[in-house]
């Protein structure tokens, strides 16, 4: 549906001091918690609704909204990898909406507005890439690695940490870059043959980077703002982008199909596109590429000009069949299978 007056009016809403309980919103967020809960607070703060949030992963949450679809509970999700939100989007899970903001994004996130059939719209970029721990590759005289292949090297094993794809977005969009790359039968060969260097499959994905954070692993396959996160936050870690290229994600908004609180969640999906609630990034320590065309990104974002980026085929690897397919064949060559 399209938003005319009442879009300004609910724009002026938030503008004002709140002066009454203004109902309820329940959030989906898989975002980073610190950035979830910035944007938890500066809602209710404007708006003087109820915001309550649940953050787990972007595959953990699309598996829930699945499993509620007849009853459900979430109102909005917020953030995470765009691939599970179009497959959302395919299963008509999530609800049509078209901001008055839509106009002020840039084209990949109107994109991927449009390719959803209006179901679901990016409100960052990010890129894949690795994040290493200087401190301990010193300690053990090693490099850093520079490119996917240099992952398959024996002074590297079991020195790698990633997520697991069923639950984490950043992980299917690690095989899904990795097919893209290579093609798939030389791709699932590389995934094989890197089973054997990985430490730990991670529930989440932004769980592999603090690890290297901490020197709990030396290398983390993650989005490289995660890695600036830790970096700003004054750890030893240093975020590389693949020789050979790599894949992105554009992380995505989503209203619940059947929401309760249907008018709050419009609500916050203007808020979050809107400069204000764009610029709240930072505040939330996340170092994304902002999609509104007038919020710059943070000094402290990775460069994504200097990214050798693949032509990530969203509608393909964004699509349900595609999902099951991939991560059936992963789990046949890792033996890995959903976490419990």
């Amino acid at each position: 549906m399209r938003v005319g007056a009442w879009a300004v009016g609910a724009m002026a809403v938030l503008a004002a001091a709140p002066a009454a309980a203004q109902g309820k919103l329940n959030i989906y967020c898989t975002a980073n918690q610190e950035w979830c809960q910035v944007m938890q607070t500066e809602f209710a703060k404007r708006t003087g609704v109820d915001v309550a949030f649940t953050r787990k992963g972007t595959g953990e949450t699309y598996a829930q909204i699945r499993a509620e679809k007849d009853n459900p509970k979430g109102d909005i999700w917020w953030g995470g990898t765009g691939d599970p939100h179009l497959q959302a989007a395919e299963e008509k899970l999530t609800a049509r909406y078209e901001s008055a903001a839509i106009k002020d994004l840039h084209p990949w996130a109107q994109e991927q507005w449009k390719r959803s059939g209006g179901r679901t719209t990016g409100i960052y970029m990010g890129a894949i890439g690795f994040v290493y721990n200087k401190e301990g590759l010193a300690k053990k005289g090693l490099k850093p690695p520079a490119c996917w292949a240099d992952l398959l090297k024996p002074e590297y094993k079991g020195e790698i940490q990633s997520a697991n794809p069923f639950s984490s977005g950043t992980a299917y969009t690690i095989i899904a870059t990795l097919v893209q790359l290579m093609g798939e039968d030389k791709a699932f060969q590389y995934l094989k043959a890197l089973h054997g260097s990985i430490n730990q499959y991670t529930k989440q994905g932004p769980a592999p980077g603090m690890a290297a954070a901490r020197g709990e692993t030396l290398i983390a396959l993650t989005f490289l703002h995660d890695g600036a996160m830790n970096k700003k936050r004054g750890f030893p870690v240093e975020g590389v982008a693949p020789c050979e290229g790599t894949g992105y994600e554009i992380g995505s908004m989503s209203i619940v199909d059947g929401a309760r609180n249907l008018a709050n969640a419009r609500r916050f999906y203007d808020f979050a596109l809107s400069p204000e609630g764009q610029a709240l990034a930072e505040k939330g320590e996340s170092y994304q590429q902002p999609s509104h065309a007038k919020v710059p990104a943070s000094q402290f974002s990775p460069d994504l000009s200097k990214v050798k980026l693949i032509d990530y085929d969203f509608a393909k690897y964004g699509s349900s069949a595609e999902r099951r397919r991939l991560l059936a064949r992963w789990t046949e060559e890792t033996k890995v299978g959903a976490p419990q």
